[in-house]
């Protein structure tokens, strides 16, 4: 089977946003569920590591291995839409973007999305991926079962019904307990949304911050640093009918992207500018609003690299912190240009969640690549960690194994269904083993 497996040999893998690298002995993409099981044989045969690769958007060294890579790549599509139960199953190197395409042509949509939508449908699970609206979990809550290949080479469905334990464990595991080759996801007939985007006063954002909330079925804000105005976006149902994407695609594309750009690299050759340039960024947003398809307006764009830190703290902490944010960049004023993304999760009961047990508020720091971030991270985590934060796992933190068992009450039981599926250790690399077994420095400095 493996012979005749699409394989490279050495070939370097790096991840998005060029933070980790590796050269895997081989990269393998498997194009079957039968053909992951055989490399995961092999591995076992050969004592190898093995860890899974999607769009590379995780901002930590997830997928750095020197022993086997895999990519899910070729393993992707639709097997079928359950229309009367209202669930899609598919396979798991699917991306979202490929997703989202496909239900729509048959009138279906996920209920919510992030702002990214290149990462595969496993990727997104297991490093919990999320959108906005406190109406809606991360997407891991849209699954209904998943199948995932054990260590043993062993096929297993993980639902409610089935294997009740390991399927909240695999929820967001990290690649941890087995390679996810299907997921089924519930789905729901495609809304058209109206999507609106305008700038807001600083002061009247945390009068109404509560009702923008909750009277908003999507919504989202960025702060910029230095400056008292603020971007907010809001995504609500509408009986209009879905309009052309053309001119706000382009928008997109050329303000937050091209022309960002430019002013991004204008930052990092003279550091002084930021302040400048952020809030010139703030006064150059301007007022939005289209109707379209749900799955055409969650995603925008990504193409200026970043490094980035994203903390999930309890809901009612969400004005306080952010007050605190904004006073520490001004008093210490930091290089920074990049707007802080604000975004809302409903509670979940996922065991790796970080909104486990808790309607939160994710707040994202973000740093142009090639600039100076260990002192800005160091200081918004400092803030975070005050308000009981949790690290999403897909981007940058410091915590090590000792905070993170005092922050997630599940982990010890996750550890456990690890320790059973896995328990020589296959789907861990020196980065998880860091996270979670051993006491020794964490790799992310912040």
């Amino acid at each position: 089977m493996l012979s005749v497996m699409k394989e490279e040999q050495g070939k370097r893998w790096r991840n998005w946003s060029h933070t980790w690298e590796s050269t895997p002995e081989k990269t393998l993409y498997p194009s079957s569920v039968e053909e992951v099981v055989a490399i995961v044989h092999e591995a076992a045969k050969e004592k190898k590591r093995i860890r899974v690769i999607g769009a590379g958007h995780s901002f930590t060294p997830l997928a750095k291995t020197d022993d086997w890579l895999i990519s899910l790549d070729l393993l992707c599509g639709i097997e079928q839409i359950d229309e009367e139960n209202g669930t899609v199953t598919v396979l798991g190197g699917t991306r979202l973007h490929q997703l989202g395409k496909i239900l729509g042509q048959d009138g279906y949509a996920q209920e919510n999305l992030g702002d990214i939508n290149v990462q595969s449908i496993a990727g997104a699970i297991s490093t919990g991926t999320h959108g906005t609206g406190l109406s809606f979990g991360n997407i891991s809550t849209q699954v209904t079962e998943l199948v995932i290949v054990t260590a043993s080479g062993e096929v297993l469905s993980l639902s409610e019904k089935q294997h009740a334990d390991y399927f909240k464990a695999c929820l967001v595991s990290l690649g941890a307990l087995g390679i996810i080759v299907k997921v089924k996801l519930k789905i729901m007939k495609t809304p058209v949304y109206e999507y609106t985007s305008e700038k807001m006063e600083y002061f009247l954002l945390e009068q109404q911050l509560e009702q923008l909330i909750e009277e908003n079925r999507h919504f989202e804000f960025f702060l910029f640093p230095y400056s008292n105005r603020v971007q907010v976006k809001k995504m609500n149902r509408t009986k209009q009918k879905p309009q052309p994407l053309f001119f706000h695609r382009m928008k997109n594309l050329i303000l937050e992207n091209y022309l960002f750009y430019v002013l991004s690299e204008f930052s990092r050759i003279v550091p002084k500018a930021s302040k400048f340039i952020s809030q010139i960024s703030a006064l150059g947003v301007g007022t939005a609003k289209v109707a379209a398809n749900s799955h055409e307006l969650f995603a925008t764009p990504r193409l200026v690299k970043f490094r980035e830190m994203e903390y999930c703290i309890p809901l009612e902490h969400f004005k306080e912190a952010i007050q605190k944010v904004r006073k520490c960049i001004e008093v210490n004023n930091y290089r920074v240009h990049f707007p802080i993304e604000c975004r809302t999760v409903k509670a979940d009961d996922i065991w790796l969640s970080p909104s486990y047990q808790r309607n939160s508020a994710y707040i994202a720091f973000h740093m142009y690549k090639g600039m100076p971030y260990i002192d800005y991270f160091r200081d918004m985590e400092a803030i975070m960690l005050e308000y009981e934060g949790r690290p999403h796992w897909g981007k940058m933190h410091s915590l090590g194994k000792k905070e993170l068992f005092s922050k997630y009450p599940k982990l010890p039981d996750f550890l456990a269904v690890r320790a059973e599926l896995d328990p020589h250790g296959m789907f861990l690399n020196d980065y998880l083993k860091t996270l979670w077994l051993d006491e020794t420095e964490h790799p992310i400095k912040v």
